[in-house]
């Protein structure tokens, strides 16, 4: 049978007959196995039904996202979490608009491995590519189930029906509730490839900007994260961490720690150390205890921050080919007579999550519990499963927002921290609550990267050659096992972490937007994959994506000089995406381009992109001032202009866009982690600086190019990229010199002026 074919589970105990859905979820055949080898999507979950819509394709039956009980409640579910991006409200926003209801009447539940469906990760601008995607479909088609059911129990046909607020109204002026349609109504079946179709001018609720519902409690101070989760009999606990990997307890005098006082327990297995107590300042006391006791053997050594880039080259990797087309070189026709060869260079980064990782543990009747702020509660669990030798159903993962994201943070590895610790201490609740100098020291960093470039264009402006080699570690050290987990290492029995594999080509890893959007007649790109590495490395909003389009657009801005040619004219004289010229000439028009910078040491730049050449376009023009005395950098106006598709929440889209600017201009001037042979230096803010206020821009305008009826693409990864890359052409331009070693504000700024 097809997949696009109806498909119905008659066995299942799921359909009752009067009417109630009770949703029994069956996620995944051989769920009972942590990771099987099967087809996975780009976030890690099986493949069920490759010819359905977004997250449909691993979770096609309609019961894993629609739920209406007896009272007429609908419960919506998604497996997608609220990271601070606003997503559970737009997901929100396409539920309701599909099922015709208000959103105040939708019972809405994120991810929890006892409820919702498996969607990996929540990551890579995939949320409303995928998930809103799948709600969008899914609840159309629960709808068109309801309207069916009515009409035949009314004898009439479903064109003379309405809905409004989950009530069926007939043509004699009938009415049911979408409970009452229900009967007859089997929703345990694989939902179509086709849907009913909505003219987007009659959307109500997409396309309209609702008042956020995870607001409220943040700016009245109510508990709103993990941070927050406080439960009855909860005990407190703070880890002992060794002073850098590999490194192994050779001794420690429980005696002393439990001379703190306040009911302090320490827990041991192997070199993982922790203490628990009643009370949190006691557990912080007798942490600090732990730290002057410990003796460890010498750990892994770390590299000179200033040779980094060169050890990229003389690790241990495997070297990838992402593209090979038009032969290595320019044939004579082309007459190559504009070139430019420059070696770009990153620093590793750090998450800097305002609040450090925090989890909620409890083993409680052989069941644990896991409250977390981790991106994909399905991965973590199997990993936490693997850790502790517990079968996958015994352990339930349950997101609760944590007070700061963008990837890969140390999220997993505190919840890991509070499933052993609950192990040890079964019946009592355990909040692990890391200290700030933890959160810096142990968070998976973003990688660090090597770009070499060598492109050329022709007399006419037209670009010929694009070559370009890139060294990265790993973008994506996901819980694939128990090893990804950091507490794994510690233990008497360790676990050791999967071998690293990058993602592959489009989503890319360190290679992710490495190919330019542009037409180009011949390219040669290849990455060059470290697999052992001095610090461990994982996502960070954008992946490779910030300095491979900081690189691109850095060399369009010096082909484009060479060429004698406005850079934004030089941009769509090789650009044939209509969509990405779209983006390029609404900047333009809206900043006036090219306008006039004002005064000496300020100065304009331009950059565009298309997030994995698959997904949301951004466009944006940057004017800045540079202070020469003291290189002081002011970002006087940022103008861009943006197609994500359908947009779903106007408001919530600007809100991304603004907070990517900010954190791209962070990263761009100023963020590098700090360290050297005798260990990481940028253990507390201080020694990570990151933008301050009076340093945000002072004007930010942002234009939506809205798209009705196109596919979500996704928006809080678009922009990280651009920014930088336009930023770093307007400093170009402001001082006269090529800075391609990022952080520009940290690499030799005050030299090159």
């Amino acid at each position: 049978m097809k997949h696009g074919e109806e498909r119905v589970d008659q066995g299942r105990r799921a359909f009752i007959i009067n009417g109630a859905l009770v949703v029994g979820f069956a996620m995944v055949p051989g769920a009972g196995r942590a990771f099987a080898d099967t087809e996975v999507d780009t976030l890690g979950t099986q493949v069920l039904a490759p010819d359905l819509p977004g997250s449909l394709r691993t979770n096609p039956f309609l019961d894993a996202w629609i739920r209406i009980d007896e009272q007429n409640v609908i419960t919506v579910y998604t497996g997608k979490v609220e990271l601070g991006t606003g997503v559970k409200t737009a997901l929100l926003q396409v539920a309701a608009e599909r099922l015709e209801v208000a959103p105040q009447l939708i019972h809405f539940l994120t991810a929890d491995t006892a409820l919702t469906p498996n969607e990996g990760y929540t990551a890579g601008s995939h949320t409303m590519f995928d998930s809103g995607t799948a709600l969008f479909n899914a609840a159309a088609q629960v709808r068109q189930l309801l309207l069916e059911s009515a009409a035949r129990q009314w004898g009439s046909t479903v064109e003379q029906l309405s809905t409004k607020d989950a009530v069926i109204q007939g043509p004699a002026n009938q009415s049911m509730t979408y409970a009452q349609a229900l009967v007859g109504v089997q929703l345990h079946r694989y939902a179509s490839a086709r849907s009913p179709a909505m003219a987007p001018d009659r959307f109500t609720r997409i396309g309209h900007s609702l008042p956020r519902v995870d607001i409220p409690s943040k700016v009245s101070g109510g508990a709103s994260y993990v941070q927050d989760m406080r439960l009855p009999g909860m005990l407190h606990a703070r880890v002992i961490r060794p002073p850098r990997r590999g490194c192994r307890l050779e001794a420690i005098d429980p005696s002393a720690i439990d001379n703190v006082g306040g009911g302090v327990r320490l827990v041991r297995n192997g070199s993982y150390l922790a203490v628990v107590a009643d009370d949190e300042w006691q557990a912080i006391k007798a942490m600090r205890k732990g730290y002057e006791l410990a003796r460890w053997s010498e750990g892994d050594a770390l590299p000179d921050s200033g040779n980094i880039h060169q050890l990229l080259t003389e690790l241990p990797s495997k070297r990838y080919p992402i593209r090979n087309t038009g032969g290595a070189v320019l044939s004579p026709s082309l007459s190559p007579v504009h070139r430019w060869k420059a070696t770009v260079t990153k620093q590793y980064l750090m998450h800097g999550s305002i609040g450090p990782s925090c989890s909620v543990a409890w083993f409680n009747e052989g069941i644990l519990t896991v409250w977390t702020h981790t991106q994909g509660v399905y991965p973590l669990r199997a990993g936490i499963a693997e850790m502790l030798g517990l079968p996958l159903e015994k352990v339930r993962c349950i997101h609760a927002e944590g007070s700061g994201c963008y990837g890969h943070n140390g999220a997993d590895d505190a919840a890991a921290d509070a499933a052993l610790i609950a192990m040890a201490l079964p019946g009592k609740p355990i909040r692990v609550q890391w200290m700030r100098e933890q959160e810096h020291l142990w968070e998976p960093y973003s990688s660090a990267m090597r770009v070499e470039l060598d492109v050329a264009a022709d007399a006419g402006g037209r670009l010929g050659l694009w070559n370009t080699e890139l060294w990265t570690t790993p973008h994506n050290e996901r819980i694939v096992n128990a090893g990804r987990l950091m507490p794994a290492w510690l233990l008497a029995k360790p676990f050791a972490p999967a071998p690293s594999v990058p993602i592959a080509q489009p989503e890319g890893d360190g290679d992710r937007n490495v190919i330019p959007l542009y037409d180009v007649a011949s390219s040669r790109i290849n990455m060059t994959f470290v697999t052992q590495m001095p610090f461990r490395s994982s996502a960070m909003r954008s992946l490779g994506a910030h300095v491979n389009v900081f690189g691109i657009e850095s060399a369009m801005d010096e082909l484009a000089v060479q060429a004698g040619v406005d850079p934004v004219e030089f941009r769509l004289r090789n650009l044939s995406d209509p969509r990405a010229r779209a983006v390029i000439e609404k900047v333009a028009a809206a900043f006036q381009w090219p306008a006039k910078a004002s005064g000496p040491g300020s100065a304009i730049g331009f950059a565009f992109a298309r997030y994995k050449n698959i997904m949301g376009y951004c466009a944006i023009a940057v004017q800045v001032h540079v202070q020469r005395q003291t290189g002081e950098v002011v970002i006087d106006r940022v103008v861009t202009a943006v197609d994500v598709g359908q947009v779903v929440s106007p408001d919530g889209l600007r809100n991304q866009v603004e907070g990517g600017i900010v954190q791209s201009a962070s990263w761009t001037l100023y963020e590098q982690v700090d360290y050297d042979p005798a260990g990481v230096r940028s253990y507390d803010w201080s020694g990570y600086p990151i933008l301050r206020f009076p340093a945000l821009p002072r004007q930010v305008e942002v234009h939506v190019l809205d798209q009705p009826g196109q596919a979500f693409l996704g928006a809080a990864e678009i922009v990280q990229g651009p920014m930088a890359a336009a930023l770093g052409n307007a400093l170009s331009n402001a001082t006269g010199k090529r800075l391609l070693s990022l952080p520009l504000a940290r690499s030799g700024w005050h030299r090159a002026l």
